[in-house]
């Protein structure tokens, strides 16, 4: 479980690096432009990242599972050659699904140079492309559903499975320490799966200004708030704060 916690920090990190340093330049210094190679290399990282992360979260729902149905064969299942394989499954995912959106939205013209977001939306970037782009929004919703709602699917199927298992358990409190268990996960998908999805899977004729919040969720709200999420669950840093919490209480009397 830690191998892939320490993965989901890399691409937690790597995914804001590709989006925030250009919000702060635009904010601080005030340019408002990006070159279209740069577009397209921002376009290529967001979804290399963002797609590796949707699949990291499927490998690591596979790891609960195995560890909660199956604990006395987890260290023989989830050797290190099965993580090291999944981890660099879900970086391959995250280059096809990169290179296939940047290739062929790049390679058709553009008849305008304004996009309406914070960063190299692809959503918005169709709606600069000439003629009809039907056949781009198809393949954008078929990537979005190999991308999204198939690892979706295997997190689903891997959480049946487990609250299964989890009922089965003669021992209260061998139940909640399960649920603890798969809760901070449980969490970060919701976040990452609920705002990504409510974008990408939507046509683009229902494309609003609300839909830029949601983007502003999965792209920097959600990565700052999964280290949170998982370091609450440990009860060192649970002691550190509740210290920390009663120093303040004291300063402030």
């Amino acid at each position: 479980m830690y191998f892939f916690l320490t993965q989901l920090s890399y691409l937690d990190i790597c995914y804001l690096s590709v989006i925030v340093p250009k919000i702060l330049e635009n904010l601080i210094v005030g340019t408002i432009g990006i070159s279209k190679i740069g577009c397209a290399m921002q376009m290529f990282f967001f979804f290399f990242f963002g797609v590796a992360e949707c699949f990291l979260l499927a490998a690591m729902s596979f790891d609960r599972y195995v560890a909660i149905c199956y604990p006395l064969h987890y260290t023989i299942i989830m050797n290190s050659r099965v993580c090291k394989n999944l981890t660099a499954g879900t970086y391959i995912c995250g280059t096809a699904v990169g290179l296939v959106h940047t290739i062929v939205t790049f390679s058709l013209p553009f008849c305008g140079l304004v996009i309406n977001h914070f960063f190299c939306e692809i959503q918005l970037l169709l709606e600069l492309l000439c003629g009809n782009t039907s056949s781009s929004e198809i393949q954008v919703i078929v990537v979005a559903v190999f991308a999204i709602v198939g690892p979706f699917l295997l997190i689903i199927y891997s959480y049946i499975r487990i609250i299964s298992t989890i009922l089965k358990m003669s021992s209260t409190e061998s139940q909640q320490k399960a649920f603890y268990t798969c809760s901070s996960h449980l969490l970060v998908v919701t976040l990452f799966y609920g705002t990504a999805s409510s974008t990408y899977l939507l046509p683009k004729s229902s494309y609003s200004a609300s839909v830029k919040l949601l983007s502003l969720c999965y792209t920097v709200v959600t990565p700052l708030l999964n280290p949170i999420i998982y370091s609450l669950r440990n009860e060192e840093v649970k002691g550190a704060l509740r210290k920390r919490w009663r120093n303040i209480n004291i300063v402030w009397k």
